[in-house]
């Protein structure tokens, strides 16, 4: 049986004595835990890379796809090239 996306799961980090410490000064000034500080920005990671391969295939579908900018070649490529 699959498990739901929402559901949430642990990990584990290791961090060094100075980097805790600092992590827990910094979560207690924004109101969280070092797990909501970490939480918090793996999701913001996650979200700026789907928005980036969002666009990216955008872009490409775009080059593909070609852009009418309006002009018209009234010449022929003979006459470019004086053939």
């Amino acid at each position: 049986m699959p498990v739901p996306e929402s559901v949430k799961q642990n990990i584990t980090v290791r961090l060094d004595r100075r980097t805790l410490r600092k992590a827990k000064v910094l979560a207690a000034k924004r109101n969280t835990s070092i797990s909501g500080l970490l939480a918090e920005q793996i999701e913001a990671l996650v979200g700026e890379d789907d928005a980036y391969e969002q666009a990216q295939r955008h872009a490409l579908a775009l080059l593909e796809q070609g852009l009418h900018l309006g002009g018209r070649i009234e010449s022929t490529r003979d006459e470019w090239h004086d053939r």
